[in-house]
């Protein structure tokens, strides 16, 4: 895109799940929308590529031809120890599996056809106000949004009031024997490592470790992989049996799961800039959506002149804090158990007998569908 100043009714900052489902509804309410994207598409971005069910419709409406598409159901889920212990159980409301290659680009293509202005390999220097100043020029909006990720970026001003913990994200595509309807977490210390399938016979390889775990392998994440993923006898197996597509990870640093704000004089955010959910749930990528399926009407009724920004911040806040909060704090309480070897192994153990309550764990992680 050539250097432009110009005015939007909406400027959307980061062009992942959430930016970009918030630009189509409103760019199909009458507004016009910018989405900004410091990488150029299409990408591949380090995550899980499990969606649960309750967003298919919602992608489906938005002219994603997920039915189409013939995808892998996902309904069983199995959840290791670096002990070696395996916990089984189904999936309720179940999921598919698809890589952000694919849905990110469909999704791009969608908003193209409606008009949003996407600027991708695009740099945001710094947002004042209404004024959302990058690489490629400045630019105003009546309303800017922030779904940046899990990284926050300079530019949001959000330092967190206490230390956190701090992660890095490794994804593969690999080739392997594993079950299309199945999904499977494994322990190992200080991290977690998932497997499902995807499109095109490919299964997503993705894990989450602390970064004194990497560290302490000299910052060599083969290293890491060899003397602590493999550890776990299932992880072991999938690495050693596995024919890997790219020659090198998709990596991201820095991940941090502070408290964060959802609104504040400049930015609105959304997705997991606004709030994460531990990705060992597999359900962050149906909160992306939710958040900017409810996001989209408070913001059609703002820009329509039916609400004031304090009267959308209030409603927003409320509207979010009822849907995901209970979910957030379950989802790190989960994740507290994982990365432990004694403690995880002892937590699996001892739910692996109790039907019901491994299903209300999984039910509280999820929603309905939307």
């Amino acid at each position: 895109m050539s250097h432009l100043n110009a005015t939007y009714d909406c400027a959307i900052i980061g062009g992942g799940l959430a930016g970009l489902c918030l630009a189509i509804q409103l760019a199909q309410q009458g507004h016009s929308v910018i989405v900004f994207e410091k990488h150029k598409y299409p990408f591949h971005k380090v995550c899980g590529e499990y969606v649960s069910n309750e967003s298919f419709d919602f992608l489906c409406r938005l002219g994603v031809p997920l039915k189409e598409w013939d995808l892998p159901q996902i309904s069983n889920i199995g959840i290791s120890s670096e002990k070696g212990f395996m916990l089984q159980a189904p999936l309720l409301l179940g999921g598919f599996g698809i890589s952000r290659y694919k849905l990110d680009n469909e999704l791009v293509t969608i908003a193209l056809k409606h008009d949003v202005m996407v600027a991708d390999n695009t740099k945001i220097i710094d947002v004042q106000k209404n004024n959302v100043i990058t690489s490629k020029g400045n630019f105003e909006a009546r309303i800017v949004a922030g779904a940046f990720g899990k990284q926050n970026p300079l530019f949001a001003k959000d330092a967190p009031v206490a230390k956190v913990d701090n992660y890095i994200g490794v994804k593969y595509h690999i080739r392997t024997n594993f079950p299309a309807d199945r999904i499977e977490l494994h322990n190992f210390s200080q991290g977690y490592c998932g497997i499902s399938k995807i499109e095109d016979d490919e299964y997503c390889l993705c894990y989450l470790a602390h970064s004194a775990l990497l560290k302490a392998h000299g910052n060599s994440i083969k290293q890491m992989e060899e003397q602590a993923l493999m550890k776990n006898p299932f992880l072991k197996n999938i690495f050693r049996n596995s024919d890997f597509v790219w020659k090198a990870p998709v990596t991201v640093s820095n991940i941090r799961f502070e408290a964060r704000k959802l609104v504040d004089d400049r930015l609105i955010y959304l997705g997991d800039a606004a709030g994460c959910i531990s990705p060992l749930t597999g359900n962050g990528m149906s909160m992306a959506c939710y958040t900017a399926y409810m996001l989209s009407s408070l913001m059609n009724d703002y820009l329509s002149g039916r609400c004031t920004y304090e009267s959308l911040a209030s409603k927003y806040t409320t509207q979010w804090n009822a849907y995901f909060l209970k979910r957030i704090r379950t989802g790190k309480q989960l994740q507290y158990l994982f990365g432990k070897r004694g403690l995880s192994d002892l937590a699996l153990r001892l739910l692996s007998p109790l039907g019901k309550i491994k299903s209300r764990i999984i039910e509280a992680t999820h929603g309905q569908p939307f």
